[in-house]
């Protein structure tokens, strides 16, 4: 079994060295064994690791969600029950994601229509962005409960150059 310096293991797996420091320095990624002289260097196991949080990482689960995904990959008596849980809370918070895109999507594309884009100096876009509203999210509210950030915002019929 060949060691690899951080930068052969970086090329290897598709990780930064930068990134690499980083898994290690928040607990995601064990310190690797060091050279005499205090250099990293890594094994195709840590590098298989590496690949495989960079595979988590390119699907968007959290660091958190990843050390969880790291355990259970390395239990081989795990339940997979776990791993489906899991991803489906993640595909579950990237749905809430994708619709709050699509919301704010949606609210662009009204106001882009609203505006005539000449030489006129009144823009909806801006009037809206600097309209008062109430915050999107009152601080009491929990994560489940916030509103999408184009709370402020109205997708219904607007009027150019004056306030609805």
């Amino acid at each position: 079994m060949t060691a690899m310096n951080i930068g052969q293991a970086a090329a290897a797996s598709g990780v930064s060295a930068k990134m690499i420091r980083h898994y290690e320095q928040v607990g995601l990624f064990p310190q690797p064994a060091r050279t005499d002289a205090g250099y990293r260097q890594y094994t195709e196991r840590e590098v298989h690791t590496l690949r495989f949080i960079r595979h988590a990482r390119d699907l968007g689960f959290s660091i958190q969600q990843i050390g969880e995904l790291v355990g259970l990959w390395q239990n081989r008596r795990r339940p997979s029950r776990q791993v489906k849980a899991l991803a489906q809370a993640h595909i579950d918070e990237l749905e809430r994601k994708a619709q709050e895109l699509l919301a704010m999507k949606s609210t662009l594309e009204h106001l882009v229509h609203c505006c005539h884009g000449d030489d006129r100096p009144e823009c909806p876009i801006l009037d809206e962005l600097a309209a008062r509203h109430a915050p999107a999210t009152a601080p009491a509210q929990g994560p489940a409960q916030a509103k999408p950030k184009t709370a402020g915002l109205r997708t219904g019929r607007a009027t150019h150059g004056s306030r609805a």
